[in-house]
């Protein structure tokens, strides 16, 4: 099981505040697929990723218990 984590207006548009996925892996890419697929979220490509409390790419491996962090893109002044 891979646990997601869902923050900001990711959180609001999806409707919860996490995610349990039950593949055994996947890559980062596959992930944003995914998400893209599944929950229609407009912003996927520019998501920042953390596995596991460390930024990752697309190219990057989830495994069954690993945590993912969904970080919304920041603006601000």
């Amino acid at each position: 099981m891979i646990r997601i984590l869902l923050f900001a207006h990711i959180k609001e548009m999806v409707g919860k505040e996490e995610i349990v996925l039950s593949e055994q892996q996947m890559s980062v890419r596959q992930l944003r697929e995914r998400l893209q697929h599944e929950y229609h979220l407009p912003i996927v490509s520019s998501l920042l990723i953390a596995v596991n409390e460390q930024f990752a790419t697309d190219d990057h491996m989830i495994y069954a218990g690993d945590v993912v962090a969904l970080i919304p893109p920041v603006s601000g002044g």
